[in-house]
């Protein structure tokens, strides 16, 4: 997918692992939307980045605010790409110590957003590729969705993050298998422990605890490699229906 000239959506865009996917793909050339909740650091990151990116306020999981964005997209080229990053995490175990039940509100918000949000971006995104004209190799778009090794290791405490992100996972190869016809792939990071905000308020001695787990390079991944692996997917036309680990070869214990 030649993503140049092009408009891209990235949702959860104005921090994190979304501003640094809004970074590579602006640096790429593509017009970016950077959809998020956060209007601060949204408008500042597309002041920062230039006439070629816009902000829209956007909560994933209302219809009518991601169709606003992608209408934004759209006046700003043709949306070839559309990434996920937006999401939540929350930890409490099915029962706790007490013998007192995970709160059932807080699973269904974790997953409404994880979830129910990511499949609200995918699908309105895809009705509006599938009237592209096709670039070589068909395509008309390419869709990235974020899941997280939770998925597959999950912890202690994890029971709603991680089944929302399975399902994410999950998701992944019917959904490029819907598309196919309409030349559009779609494919899943899923990002083990990155330097972002949400770690960033953890005591240093804990950030240091979870560099050391992480067999090769030991360290807390950095935001800009999964921008760099977000351009590489879309750029590269024959990766589709796939799950792509990125986590130095990290596998989470349970707790």
């Amino acid at each position: 997918m030649e993503i140049r000239d092009a408009s891209a959506l990235v949702t959860g865009g104005a921090s994190g692992l979304g501003e640094a996917t809004v970074r590579r793909l602006a640096a790429a050339g593509a017009r970016v939307v950077i959809a998020d909740r956060d209007e601060k650091k949204g408008e500042a990151l597309a002041a920062d980045l230039g006439a070629n990116c816009r902000f829209a306020r956007t909560d994933v999981s209302s219809p009518e605010q991601v169709q606003q964005a992608i209408s934004a997209a759209q006046m700003l080229g043709t949306l070839r790409a559309a990434v996920s990053c937006a999401g939540v995490g929350w930890v409490q175990r099915t029962i706790n110590k007490e013998g007192v039940p995970h709160d059932l509100e807080l699973f269904r918000k974790v997953v409404e957003i994880n979830l129910v949000g990511t499949f609200n971006v995918m699908r309105l995104a895809a009705a509006a590729m599938a009237k592209n004209e096709p670039q070589r190799h068909g395509e008309r778009g390419v869709i990235i969705n974020t899941a997280s090794i939770a998925a597959f290791d999950g912890q202690i405490g994890q029971v709603a993050y991680a089944a929302s992100k399975a399902a994410v996972a999950g998701l992944t190869l019917p959904a490029a298998r819907d598309l196919s016809k309409a030349g559009i792939r779609v494919l899943t990071i899923a990002p083990g422990t990155f330097d972002t905000p949400m770690l960033g308020q953890l005591p240093e001695e804990a950030r240091q605890a979870l560099a050391a787990g992480i067999p090769f390079p030991a360290r807390l991944g950095l935001p800009d490699e999964y921008g760099q692996l977000a351009l590489h997917m879309i750029e590269n036309a024959y990766l589709n229906g796939e799950t792509v680990r990125l986590d130095g070869a990290l596998r989470m214990p349970p707790k």
